[in-house]
């Protein structure tokens, strides 16, 4: 039996969907991205189904979801925004073409921006192992 409060999830999304793109919306915020936009002058004029601020999550989003299509990922990025309460009103996902055209009004400054602003080590100096003869480690996979 369902607590107070409790919602029900779509059929056919997976809770894990919606974590990944919370996570995305707590670690950039969007007074952080609305400060990336209007630096980079990338503030749309005009009401769009695809505004800038969505096409940064969006494009964070496709590095969660590699195997997924253009249409999946925006899927998960709206379904994920609208669990949280964030996004409520009703909204079809765009067609292949529009999305793109969305990233191409975008670039890729934006996104340049955002890395500047929140990459950064995660050891300090003191860390236990961070560092070796003065130097930081760096591990690489792939």
């Amino acid at each position: 039996m369902p607590r107070p409060g409790w919602k029900r999830q779509p059929e056919g999304s997976r809770l894990t969907d919606h974590l990944s793109i919370g996570v995305l919306t707590r670690t950039f915020g969007r007074d952080l991205i609305d400060s990336i936009l209007v630096a980079t002058d990338r503030v749309q004029q005009r009401v769009r189904l695809l505004p800038s601020r969505v096409m940064i999550y969006y494009v964070l989003a496709l590095s969660l979801y590699p195997q997924d299509s253009y249409e999946e990922v925006m899927r998960h990025l709206s379904e994920g925004l609208r669990w949280m309460d964030q996004f409520q009103s009703p909204w079809n996902v765009p067609s292949k073409v529009a999305i793109f055209k969305a990233r191409l009004r975008l670039g890729a400054e934006p996104m340049k921006r955002l890395y500047e602003a929140v990459a950064r080590p995660l050891a300090a100096p003191g860390d236990t192992g961070a560092f070796y003869r003065g130097l930081r480690l760096v591990a690489i996979d792939g």
